[in-house]
């Protein structure tokens, strides 16, 4: 096969996208890091970030720090190495700013020292999606320093800004030879972002999305047919849902299906639960329920033991730019331990398998474990 040919074949033309839920680089995290912020807390049960160190060093052994920004994503920059991604998104699910001016009745506030956003550019992120329940954890001021901090590292992001037609602006990704990435993202009510975060015409916040009236996807479709051309994959980043637990409701399957059949979208990117929840393809295209957290400062918390949240998965969609369509949709599980990613066991990556096997039966789908202890969807 000559180059031009190889460069023509559908692999080729494939594109590849990394996606996960909630990255929470902020409180714990941020103080092992080499410019953590003031670990003062609000919390009712913690005073200090440094609180929670103790904890994950309490369970899994000591923590040296400061670490180096790479640390975090241990065994995860070898799946990103191997994948070859062109497009890495995550839910940042934190702050990135000095303010102290801590949201008022709110019992979590999670921030990350801008000098640490080095971090993030160690993992060769493309887009930081905002739209949750914890960017504002810091107030107003706060996130127009997260946005700054992340934009001056050339960071995209989508679902929060200064003002509403900001915040609804969606995230581009160039991936060169092959087409674009438009990430567009919204944050709900059911994952606790407070309905006044919402960004306005004077004011900053979230691109909130009140419900799941399917109204509301004809709006998202005229969105989405002024931007997308051939050769486009665009992703719905939604924050919603609970924390703990893996019903799907009917709002949310017809409203992700509406995404797809009426909306002009070609992933759904769900995220909020702290475990991974049912995937469905639906008219070829993935909807992910909800990811799970991906890396977090959880160690050492005790409850809901059963939905073992500290595994973890790392999603690597594959789709034809040319039709939107799924190719090949894999998972690496992963672990948590001491703030970092680490592969999952064999009986772990298991464990994760027969559980989206279950979840997913509903749907049509199922997992395959691998040998080498990775995961592949099966879909009808």
């Amino acid at each position: 096969m000559s180059p031009d040919d190889e460069l023509s074949s559908p692999a080729c033309r494939e594109m590849t996208l990394f996606l996960c839920g909630d990255v929470m680089t902020g409180r714990g995290i941020d103080q092992i890091l080499p410019h953590p912020s003031n670990p003062r807390l609000y919390e009712p049960y913690a005073r200090s970030a440094a609180a929670y160190v103790e904890l994950a060093e309490e369970r899994n052994g000591s923590i040296p720090r400061p670490r180096e920004f790479a640390y975090i994503w241990g065994d995860a920059a070898g799946e990103w190495a191997r994948v070859k991604p062109d497009a890495r998104i995550v839910n940042l699910e934190t702050a990135v700013t000095t303010s102290e001016d801590a949201a008022p009745g709110k019992g979590i506030h999670y921030r990350m020292h801008p000098a640490n956003v080095p971090c993030l550019e160690a993992a060769a992120i493309d887009c930081c999606v905002l739209a949750n329940n914890h960017v504002l954890d810091w107030g107003r001021g706060g996130l127009a320093e997260t946005l700054a901090s992340l934009h001056k590292a050339d960071l995209e992001t989508a679902g929060a800004g200064r003002d509403d037609k900001e915040a609804a602006r969606p995230a581009t990704i160039e991936v060169p030879g092959k087409g674009r990435v438009i990430v567009f993202a919204w944050g709900m009510a059911s994952s606790g972002v407070p309905g006044e975060w919402a960004a306005s015409r004077s004011g900053a916040g979230v691109n909130f999305l009140p419900d799941l009236e399917l109204q509301r996807v004809e709006t998202i479709a005229a969105e989405v047919r002024s931007l997308k051309q051939p050769g486009d994959i665009v992703v719905a980043s939604i924050h919603w849902g609970a924390n703990w637990g893996y019903a799907v409701s009917a709002d949310e399957r017809n409203f992700a299906r509406a995404l797809i059949g009426t909306g002009g979208v070609d992933v759904v990117h769900g995220h909020s639960s702290h475990h991974p929840k049912a995937i469905e393809v639906y008219q070829q295209r993935p909807i992910l329920y909800g990811c799970g957290d991906f890396l977090n400062d959880y160690e050492g918390i005790s409850g809901h033991e059963e939905y073992r949240s500290s595994l973890t998965l790392m999603y690597f969609v594959t789709l034809d730019p040319s039709t939107g369509t799924l190719s090949r949709f894999a998972m690496s599980p992963m672990e948590t331990r001491r703030f970092r990613l680490i592969r999952a066991a064999k009986d772990d990556a298991r464990w994760l398998a027969d559980l989206l096997t279950r979840e997913g039966r509903q749907f049509g789908t199922r997992v395959a474990l691998a040998s080498d202890h990775r995961l592949a969807l099966e879909w009808q």
